[in-house]
């Protein structure tokens, strides 16, 4: 026998439900051009999927959002350990942080863009950039909340760097990083698609764009709902599940 629907699930589906009739309702007061309704922008989905442009330009924005995110992960993890831990390089990187924190990222991908002409290297660049200092505020704020002695214990024991890194620094910096993760992924896909539609031929901004030059908002609810949802599945199945894991010794 089937079990019942948990009942965090049945107000996700609820609220789905409330969406969806929302915009039904919004779509029937409104000209179908300005605003189509669920069933016209699924049918252009079904569409773009048949002769395989949804999946070529998602693939593209998805490859750009996991390269993006592995470099800004890395180097903000680096920069960001290296200031919470030494106070000389927190004292001489701060005033870098915070210029880089408020430089708009439009301003980025224009600059990334005139310097390095229009190709996929100064795109990867420009959200990489435009990432890097959240990481680091996140992650120094770990460092800098880092247990002194538990440090203390394992110096006393002896452990080399590898093993204080293992089992004294990564459990109590990995609630930190998985925040930065997360926050990380929600934003740089975000700036991906504003860089695929300033400056590339291809992905979910791409085709946006073209779109939006046709008025073709169909089309345009159609790709952004796709990719909503593709972001939704690397949400739910990977970064919530990492985050629950890295806070469970918290509760243990």
């Amino acid at each position: 026998m089937p079990r019942p629907p948990s009942k965090g699930r049945l107000v996700w589906i609820l609220s789905l439900g409330s969406l969806l009739a929302l915009w039904v309702v919004a779509a029937a007061l409104t000209d179908p051009l300005t605003l189509p309704g669920p069933l016209q922008v699924l049918a252009v989905m079904v569409r773009e999927a048949a002769n395989g442009e949804l999946f070529r330009h998602l693939g593209v924005t998805l490859y750009r959002v996991l390269l993006s995110f592995v470099l800004a992960m890395s180097l903000g993890i680096m920069i960001g350990l290296w200031m919470g831990l030494n106070r000389s390089a927190d004292r001489f990187l701060d005033l870098w942080l915070v210029f880089f924190l408020n430089l708009p990222a439009l301003v980025v991908m224009i600059l990334a863009y005139v310097w390095l002409g229009l190709t996929e290297v100064a795109a990867i660049l420009a959200v990489t950039v435009n990432k890097v200092p959240n990481v680091v505020v996140t992650v120094r704020e770990g460092a800098r909340a880092l247990d002194p002695k538990l440090a203390e214990m394992a110096r006393v024991f002896r452990f080399t760097r590898g093993q204080t890194l293992r089992h004294v620094v990564l459990p109590q910096m990995a609630p930190f990083l998985a925040a930065a993760a997360r926050s990380g992924i929600a934003l740089i896909w975000k700036i991906v698609l504003v860089v695929e539609l300033l400056g590339r031929g291809s992905g979910v901004g791409f085709k946006l764009h073209l779109h939006f030059q046709l008025f073709e908002i169909d089309a345009i609810l159609a790709y952004a709902l796709a990719f909503i949802a593709v972001m939704q599945i690397v949400e739910w199945g990977i970064l919530r599940p990492l985050e629950r894991r890295a806070n469970r010794w918290r509760h243990a």
